[in-house]
């Protein structure tokens, strides 16, 4: 006899509506973003109504449970049992409707989901401005479920509502009666359940999850753990939603999670907690210590569960701390970088934010040394790309490099040794600038070139403007006071035959310029319009101009080719100089 995982169990939905009231179902997106839009409830809603199937639910049993009072749930009458898997979406949009209460949308702002229903013609809608005036709708179906709710005064409201405006017949009447005691009787609708066993671990069920899901999409480590802490720890992951939220909207008057680098979301600054609290990068394991499970009797236990939880939050706490956050923003400005729009990997920008909590909270490393620190590291790890193939081995590696470090000096030795050993004069003349030769508006490489630029204190090409001024978030315009401009123009390379986009577009045709200039170069050849933008400084104001903007000698009559490759080589010196300024800061 074949032994399955699961076990098949019948409820309806009142009884699902209960057991999430009561807490033995976890529901987790209850407090987090809802992604279906309101024509997906509508729809989910018709078929019921109809007698459709609407798929099958997947929960996983909790582990062991006991008599003890689960964390976080102190509101709760019961401990949470099952964990929902698979039909999160589902079940909070028949809980948000049935009971009246509004979801998080992705932006963070709470929205009532309103379906109407027409009884005539037995038709949901979505409630709008439209539909509110019409009085053959009932504007919101969640009126049959409220337990103030009469059936026979909403059937009667609703038909007087309709004999305002035309006759209603003994037809129409019984029609409307049956059709709203039938949506009522939606509570009866049977749903069909796959309840996993406790012991079984996450990555099996992530298979049993990609296996059965039409869509195929993989649940991530973090999903575990952000559901284990809905279960376990609410308000922890109620302070991490908040804290995201914070960060995508300036305030005024108080401190906030703002700023100009990245509007994290929870299982970003999730895995920051888990790697302060347990110097982990990768996340499989992490879900099993948080279930309690001991890695190497296989066994459960709650009183490790709460250990490891309390771990948790004393890192969360330090992570969400406005105070280092903010600390640490100053260490991505020092290293030259201005803006979400220079960062091309948020996981180094995070990882970057562990290392500085590291330093802060454990090694107590003074401030001004530890910024100076992260911003050497924050440089390299940005022009190497060191975080974008393999992102969690990388952090595991470099967290390995910390576990026998005891003393302030150790902590910043590590650090400085990994940036040597990865910027060695191979990468400055060899790999930096093969890796400028694209056109990816999004490179490692050309971020870190307009970094240094900000750290040489540069000047826009044939601008008396410093380049970290104009690249200021806070000034917003309808155009940008600075822009990219091609130094040979699109027009001008096609009349030399050369159209492709990759080859028109190559990182080292591109100068940063103030867009009256780029309005007034137009397609012009280099050697046509440059001589009156030289005009405008001095030989050794232009000598500094061409040394910042990596431009050779002459660089308007070299062939196209040759421009892209001697200019490649001389945007990576730049780059060097830029992240010399950091290094001798932090020698």
């Amino acid at each position: 006899m074949i032994e399955t995982v699961f076990t098949k169990v019948d409820y309806d939905l009142g009884s699902l509506i209960k057991y999430i009231d009561l807490g033995e179902i976890s529901l987790p997106d209850i407090q987090r973003p809802f992604v279906w839009k309101n024509t997906k409830v509508r729809d989910l809603f018709d078929s019921m109504y109809r007698g459709y199937p609407v798929g099958y639910l997947l929960f996983w049993q909790n582990g062991r449970i006991g008599t003890s009072r689960a964390i976080g749930t102190e509101h709760k009458q019961k401990p949470p049992r099952l964990v929902i898997v698979d039909g999160q979406q589902r079940l909070t949009s028949l809980y948000a409707v049935v009971k009246n209460v509004a979801v998080l949308r992705e932006n963070f702002e709470a929205e009532q989901i309103r379906i109407a229903f027409n009884p005539l013609e037995e038709r949901f809608e979505v409630n709008d401005a439209a539909i509110r005036r019409d009085k053959t709708f009932i504007p919101s179906i969640s009126l049959l479920w409220s337990d103030e709710t009469d059936l026979f005064e909403v059937v009667e409201n609703y038909l007087d509502g309709l004999r305002s405006v035309r006759e209603v017949t003994a037809e129409e009447d019984r029609a409307v009666k049956k059709a709203i005691s039938k949506l009522q009787g939606l509570l009866s609708f049977p749903f069909t359940a796959l309840e996993l066993a406790p012991d079984v671990d996450e990555e099996a069920v992530s298979d049993v999850f990609v296996r059965i899901n039409s869509k195929g999409t993989s649940l991530k480590q973090a999903d575990f753990i952000l559901t284990l802490m809905s279960v376990f720890w609410d308000k922890g992951r109620a302070a991490l939603e908040d804290f995201c939220r914070e960060a995508r909207q300036p305030s005024r008057g108080r401190a906030s999670a703002f700023n100009h680098f990245i509007e994290p979301s929870p299982d970003q600054l999730l895995r920051v907690c888990v790697g302060l609290a347990f110097r982990r990068a990768q996340l499989r394991y992490v879900y099993s210590i948080l279930r309690g499970k001991d890695l190497e009797t296989e066994k459960f236990s709650e009183e490790r569960r709460e250990q490891q939880f309390e771990s948790l939050r004393n890192a969360q706490q330090w992570v969400l701390n406005l105070q280092y956050w903010h600390d640490f923003m100053n260490c991505i400005h020092q290293a030259g970088f201005r803006s979400s729009k220079m960062i091309s990997s948020e996981n180094n920008l995070l990882f970057s934010y562990l290392l500085y909590l590291i330093g802060r909270t454990e090694y107590r490393v003074p401030e001004f040394e530890l910024r100076r620190a992260i911003a050497r590291w924050f440089f390299m790890s940005a022009v190497t790309g060191r975080f974008t193939g393999s992102p969690e081995s990388a952090m595991e590696s470099d967290l390995a490099q910390l576990r026998d470090i005891h003393t302030v000096e150790e902590f910043l030795g590590t650090l400085r040794h990994t940036c040597d050993i990865s910027l060695t004069s191979d990468f400055w003349t060899v790999t930096l600038p093969n890796d400028l030769a694209t056109s990816s508006p999004r490179s490692p490489s050309l971020f870190a070139y307009h970094a240094a630029l900000v750290l040489l204190d540069a000047r826009v090409l044939f601008s008396k403007n410093r380049v970290a001024d104009l690249l200021d978030p806070a000034i917003h315009a309808s155009r940008s006071r600075v822009e990219r401009h091609h130094l040979f123009p699109k027009g001008f390379l096609a009349r030399q035959g050369i159209t492709a986009t990759r080859e028109i577009n190559q990182i080292a045709n591109y100068a940063l310029v103030e867009w009256g200039d780029n309005v007034s170069i137009s397609d012009q050849a280099p050697a046509d319009y440059l001589p009156d933008l030289k005009r405008r400084f001095s030989p050794a104001e232009l000598s500094c101009l061409y040394k910042w903007h990596a431009l050779p000698a002459d660089w308007e009559q070299l062939r196209y080719w040759e421009f892209l490759e001697r200019r490649r080589e001389l945007m990576a010196e730049v780059i060097a100089e830029g992240y010399a300024v950091l290094a001798d800061d932090a020698t």
